[in-house]
């Protein structure tokens, strides 16, 4: 018959592997934080060299496709306003 019960004395891990472990995990959380704001740096930048790039600054581009919009509904709003029933 097997023997099932659990003695503390039996589960003794190795304290020097445990810390090293630890450890390295620490170090690999770090570096990839470090290489996530590194990537995030350089998707920051290139984006703003991109958008200062453009002859139109995005608010003007912006203002300009509302206006834009907002004459194509009214267009459209009187189309069907006028169209015969």
């Amino acid at each position: 018959m097997p023997n099932n019960q659990f003695h503390t004395e039996q589960f003794r891990p190795n304290v020097r592997l445990l810390t090293l472990g630890a450890a390295l995990a620490g170090a690999g959380a770090f570096l990839g934080v470090a290489g996530a704001a590194l990537v995030a740096t350089a998707l920051a930048t290139a984006g703003r060299r991109v958008v200062t790039a453009w002859e139109t600054h995005p608010a003007q581009m912006a203002s300009r496709t509302a206006r834009q919009a907002a004459s194509a509904s009214s267009a459209a709003r009187d189309a069907w306003r006028s169209s015969p029933v």
